[in-house]
């Protein structure tokens, strides 16, 4: 529920966007099963889309992204720079369906949800329960920044030269909610000679390829989505599988990656805490620690760990992040005492490096 000013508390108002009427309806009694949630319309299209938020003023939109007249993507790069809203997108697990969720997410959206492939019933109810909770992780996002859309800042003289004579560190990076678009916005501002990068990005398996494809054809380092024995090396961005968790240990004078499935820590996998404890006991000094924006603690007591071996670390700001969740709870807990604006944490962590 959103409170209001006299701290009273409402439903949050969603608007439904999929041009099929059978998930329209499916979605409308899914979310309307919570009291906290009220779908004040539906919608087959953009056009119509546009038209409603004006009208019903809904605090979140669930959008499918593959329509015809408009798709999602095409919708959101119109709609985010005008009429900020937070958005979930709800997303074919299918080859196709994955590479333009990111492009979603790069546009603009909060988050998404998979819509089942196999054991319709079972996959369904799971997915409208995540559906309702992060329709209530939407309502308090910050999308604000999209009204003012500037492009990232390229790297300086300084940062290039202060990242090229640190080719013995390793660069380790958590991030949840809205953590996608503030990846991309880092590496990207990242030259070549950049020491080695590790990601943790929550997202689940068939994400985190083309997550790592997109980034690899927009960035001078080189990404990939990590598999067992990748070695941390300058240049090169690994990317955590979606379903495995990632950990990074020494093999005489290099870094390597162990990828594996296992259980959610902190109701995740890939988890960042486990990346980061990873980072703090085989990297230690050498490192530098980065907590992103996202829902929960995940990576606060592994930042804390990292802290506390010798690493320097950092976390993005609140004004900054769509979700102060996990950076705020590192901060409180101690694992950093620098909150830092996205657009100056590829210039600060180039003078941690120093």
């Amino acid at each position: 529920m959103i409170r209001n000013g006299d701290d009273a508390v409402k439903a949050i108002k969603v608007l439904v966007v999929d041009d099929s009427a059978l998930v329209r309806e499916i979605l409308t009694q899914g979310l309307s099963m919570d009291p906290e949630i009220e779908v004040v319309g539906v919608a087959s299209n953009p056009y119509v889309a546009r038209d409603k938020i004006i009208r019903l003023r809904p605090d979140v939109l669930t959008l499918d992204v593959e329509m015809p007249k408009m798709d999602g993507v095409e919708f959101l790069r119109r709609l985010m720079p005008q009429y900020p809203l937070p958005v979930v997108v709800v997303s074919a697990l299918a080859k196709q369906g994955a590479k333009i969720t990111l492009e979603a997410l790069a546009a603009g959206a909060i988050d998404f949800v998979t819509k089942p492939s196999t054991d319709i019933a079972r996959g369904l109810n799971a997915m409208l329960g995540e559906l309702r909770q992060k329709i209530k992780i939407a309502a308090a996002a910050n999308v604000q920044a999209w009204q003012d859309k500037r492009p990232t800042t390229l790297p300086s003289r300084t940062l290039k030269a202060a990242l090229a004579e640190s080719t013995d560190k390793v660069i380790a990076i958590g991030a949840s909610t809205g953590g996608t678009e503030a990846i991309r916005r880092i590496i990207k501002a990242f030259p070549a000679s950049t020491p080695g990068i590790v990601i943790v990005q929550h997202m689940p398996p068939g994400f985190t390829k083309h997550f790592a494809q997109g980034l690899n054809d927009i960035c001078e380092m080189e990404v990939l989505e990590a598999k067992t024995n990748d070695r941390v090396m300058p240049g090169r961005v690994l990317i955590a599988p979606g379903g495995k968790h990632m950990t990074v240990r020494r093999s005489g004078g290099m870094y390597l990656v162990t990828c594996e499935p296992g259980p959610n820590v902190n109701g995740h996998c890939p988890s960042v805490d486990v990346l980061f404890h990873s980072v703090a006991k085989n990297v230690g000094s050498n490192a530098v620690g980065v907590i992103l924006t996202g829902m929960g603690h995940d990576g606060a007591e592994g930042l804390l760990a990292m802290r506390q071996s010798g690493a320097q670390t950092l976390a993005q700001d609140e004004h900054s992040s769509v979700v102060f969740g996990m950076p705020k709870v590192a901060y409180e807990k101690g694992g950093t005492d620098v909150l830092i604006p996205l657009s100056a944490i590829p210039k600060a962590i180039a003078m941690a490096l120093v």
